[in-house]
């Protein structure tokens, strides 16, 4: 008895230390940045994940993590947002001290009195902002925005200009994936004159419930929007499995209207590829050809752009800045502003995102 004690004490230690090894933890602490005092009730929570929390009557607060990174977000009402990169492979600190400054309302009451708010723009604008927001892909119609009032709209025709804000954080549930979204917009805006579309935001994902079918729906589901998509490529470059994993990449001419591209054979050569800490740093400049053929573009895609119904791969082009990107385990990389997409990912919108910390099984 005494041995099969021992040996069901090294077992559990053995699979806490394995689950230890793929997680890590986040201590912090909440306060104003004036007063100095704790604010409890701040959130905290790593945006585009399942992952949040909040804190305590001292201002604590304390999250475990799949390791990787995150952009990590604390809010509380009346106070500036602050944003901040937290990774498994950053050095250990016993609590991390988080000061919010209080939000100078002298200036929202001039926005205010300065906007071009429209009191139709729900009316106006809303299927537009849902196609540039939530996307037209096959899910769209299956997500929801359920306070579509929090929405204020402001056009500019000095600008030719429209910018979406919201008075309060989105409530999306999409019932094709089986997520309810808590979404921070901070800003979306459309040029009417370039045709492009910018928005910024954090999202909180939480995983819905339902009965075993509909769940067994959501995976297949979830993984169809995985395959070929900008999460499962970046996680492919840092396993190094791009190939197997059924990504062709190109390098395309400088010209920016060429399409004459040169298929990289070598992509973790010592001078682009560089494994390093736990990050990989992918030093790449340019315009890149991202293919991936082993999931067929969606048919909306096809219809939408005019492309033959035979049409095999979903295709991005890449415009990656000047010193690349870093890529974390989990698929989050940086600096994401440094890297524009182009063509199926830039289609494929908020109904087919999917969280930093979704397993593909």
């Amino acid at each position: 008895m005494k041995n099969l004690m021992i040996l069901l004490l090294s077992v559990t230690l053995c699979s806490t230390l394995k689950a230890q090894e793929k997680t890590f933890t986040v201590l912090g602490k909440v306060l104003d940045a004036e007063t100095k005092l704790p604010l409890s009730n701040a959130s905290a929570y790593c945006q585009n994940t399942t992952q949040g929390t909040i804190t305590n009557s001292e201002g604590m607060f304390f999250m475990r993590l799949p390791n990787g990174g995150y952009d990590m977000v604390v809010t509380y009402t009346g106070y500036e947002k602050k944003l901040m990169r937290i990774s498994n492979s950053q050095a250990k600190t016993d609590t991390m001290v988080i000061e919010l400054a209080k939000e100078d309302k002298s200036l929202s009451e001039v926005a205010v009195v300065a906007s071009t708010e429209d009191p139709d723009g729900l009316n106006k604008y809303g299927k537009f902002f849902s196609q540039n927001f939530i996307g037209n892909t096959g899910y769209s119609n299956q997500v929801a925005i359920q306070n579509p009032e929090a929405l204020k709209f402001f056009y500019s025709k000095k600008r030719n200009r429209l910018k979406i804000t919201a008075r309060e954080d989105l409530i999306i549930v999409n019932y094709a994936l089986g997520y309810k979204i808590r979404y921070q917009l901070d800003s979306f805006s459309y040029d009417y004159g370039s045709n492009i579309t910018q928005y910024t935001g954090s999202p909180l994902f939480q995983e819905m419930d339902s009965t075993e079918e509909v769940k067994a729906q959501w995976k297949k589901n979830r993984a169809h929007s995985y395959l070929g998509s900008r999460l499962h490529f970046m996680r492919s470059f840092y396993d190094s499995s791009l190939t197997q994993q059924g990504f062709i990449i190109e390098k395309l001419a400088e010209d920016s209207q060429s399409v004459k591209g040169t298929f990289i054979k070598d992509l973790y050569n010592e001078q682009d590829y560089l494994l390093d800490s736990g990050l990989v740093e992918v030093n790449w400049n340019g315009r890149y050809r991202v293919s991936y053929g082993n999931v067929k573009p969606d048919k909306q895609f096809l219809d939408e752009y005019k492309l033959p119904a035979t049409t095999r791969f979903q295709i991005t082009v890449l415009e990656v800045a000047d010193g690349g990107f870093v890529i974390e385990k989990n698929g989050y990389f940086y600096e994401q502003y440094d890297v524009i997409n182009t063509g199926y990912w830039a289609w494929k919108k908020l109904a087919e995102q999917l969280p930093y910390d979704y397993e593909y099984r």
